[in-house]
């Protein structure tokens, strides 16, 4: 058997190109994010014909409060160093979603400030009264489908969200994205329109906001029906109604779908599914049974 080690140079040597590639893709992501940004949508004006789509540099610079050849040097992925407080003002002019967020200061080397998600904005009691409603299942979203808590019930009829990463916990992106949830909405063309519809009459309040932007330009990525479906322009308001589930293991579930709202004006909403008909409510009592399934 032959044995090899590991140099102090090749270790340093992996480290140095680890670093230069680093730097690379930082320069890309910061060029990439700045071309889809209007003049228009950070209040400038749009200034005559441009060279390039999107904002220049100088006015990078300029909105975030920091000096031009310090921001060209980090565009161009040059051995500077950078603070949390810049990073953060590019941040909002470059208007990243929470994603692209720290995807930017893993690239820039810079420590991750803690990122409040909206599930710490639910009062604690919230988990209590949904686990309280068994074994009806029952959820809380917000405007943008997002999935914040739930009960067991919930994930044994709709699938097991726990294993998902947070931005894939959203009922409009699973309802294009995953077959799982897909053969379980027994109308989804009319399900996923009413959804598209709600979010885009959600959205006319949050029309500059990246986490919405994201969402869309997402879907369009990976899904042609989404984009048809957005492309309407319908706009349709959130209403309850009786949803058909196919669950794998306990068939054809007729179940009526209530919105409650937590507070007024407040787009967080809970969301409890009660049977239809005796045969759901048989069903619905052996969801304990159930092991949630995964949606991927």
């Amino acid at each position: 058997m032959t044995v090899t080690f590991e140099t102090t140079t090749q270790r340093v040597d992996a480290g140095a190109e680890a670093t230069t590639l680093r730097r690379q893709e930082l320069s890309a992501f910061l060029r990439s994010r700045r071309e889809r940004i209007s003049p228009e949508q950070v209040g400038l004006p749009e200034g005559g014909r441009r060279r390039t789509p999107g904002l220049r540099r100088e006015e990078v610079a300029q909105l975030a409060g920091v000096g031009i050849t310090w921001y060209t040097w980090l565009e161009q992925g040059r051995d500077i160093n950078v603070s949390e407080q810049v990073l953060e003002a590019i941040s909002r002019v470059l208007m990243l979603d929470g994603h692209e967020r720290t995807h930017l200061f893993t690239l820039a080397g810079a420590a991750l400030p803690d990122i409040e998600t909206e599930t710490s904005g639910l009062p604690e009691q919230i988990q209590l009264i949904l686990d309280g409603l068994l074994p009806y299942p029952a959820s809380v979203t917000n405007g943008r489908y997002d999935v914040l808590a739930y009960n067991r019930s919930y994930t044994a009829l709709y699938g097991d969200l726990a294993a998902l990463p947070f931005d894939q916990r959203n009922t409009l992106w699973l309802a294009f994205t995953s077959t799982v949830v897909r053969n379980a909405l027994v109308d989804w063309d009319e399900g996923t329109r009413r959804m598209v519809g709600q979010y885009r009459s959600a959205m006319a309040e949050h029309l500059g906001e990246p986490q919405w932007k994201c969402l869309i330009n997402r879907l369009h990525g990976v899904s042609p029906e989404f984009a048809e479906r957005w492309n309407r322009h319908d706009v349709v308001a959130a209403e309850n109604c009786t949803k058909r589930y196919l669950h794998p293991e306990l068939g054809l579930m007729r179940m009526n779908f209530t919105n409650f709202w937590l507070a007024p004006r407040m787009p967080h909403r809970a969301i409890i599914y009660t049977p239809a008909d005796a045969e759901t409510a048989e069903k619905i009592a052996d969801l304990a049974k159930v092991t949630p399934r995964p949606l991927y």
